[in-house]
């Protein structure tokens, strides 16, 4: 799927599949792009990746790549040990020192709660060290021919119908008559009724019957 594929369909409800276009393809990206963008806070959950993230040398605190939205977990040292989390408070009463402790290979990671794109490694990692860390990031711009990585192609009905919300939502006809909210309304339930399935899938045992989880 390419931006040019979900233009294609945009223009279909738009009504506007003869040249010369009412919007031009240079605005349905632009609009594919800000939606994309809006999906992304909406549900990180659809724009996850696991990278190997590099730390800074001596340094409790570590942040995430530019394009992080927020972290999910941190795995293990890259080519080492597993990377457990552990709770701030607990280890502030158990062990006031640990952020000043020697560097070496982390074995815990912290979530910091009010900053979604850091956390806290213990110990601090010594210098070469990099962590494989699962995180939500925002793809770059779309370019008309390039391959849309995320959302994945299951959403792309939400996708058309949060670009023809913003092509409609400058079109004072269609916000008078209701369609630009019709679209809105449609982008943003979808999107939670997406979310719903979560409680379900979204755990390591999954669907699983909890009686055969061992």
């Amino acid at each position: 799927m390419t931006p040019t594929d979900v233009i294609a369909q945009v223009r279909v409800l738009v009504q506007d599949e003869r040249e010369p276009y009412r919007y031009s393809d240079t605005v349905l990206l632009r609009f594919l792009n800000q939606t994309v963008k809006r999906m992304a806070m909406l549900r990180p959950d659809l724009f996850l990746v696991v990278r190997e993230v590099q730390t800074v040398a001596g340094a409790a605190t570590q942040t995430l790549p530019q394009d992080a939205v927020r972290l999910v977990e941190v795995y293990n040292v890259s080519g080492g040990n597993v990377v457990t989390e552990v709770n701030k408070d607990t280890l502030d009463q158990t062990f006031p020192g640990w952020r000043s402790a020697t560097p070496g290979q982390p074995v815990n990671y912290i979530r910091h709660v009010r900053n979604p794109t850091m956390f806290f490694l213990y110990p601090a990692p010594e210098a070469g060290v990099s962590v494989v860390a699962e995180y939500a990031a925002v793809p770059a711009d779309y370019g008309l021919t390039d391959t849309i990585t995320a959302p994945s192609t299951a959403y792309t009905p939400s996708l058309v119908d949060g670009i023809v919300y913003l092509a409609q939502s400058i079109d004072d006809e269609h916000v008078n008559s209701g369609r630009a909210k019709l679209f809105a309304d449609t982008f943003a339930q979808s999107l939670d009724t997406g979310l719903r399935t979560q409680p379900v899938t979204d755990t390591d045992a999954g669907a699983l019957d909890p009686r055969q989880v061992v």
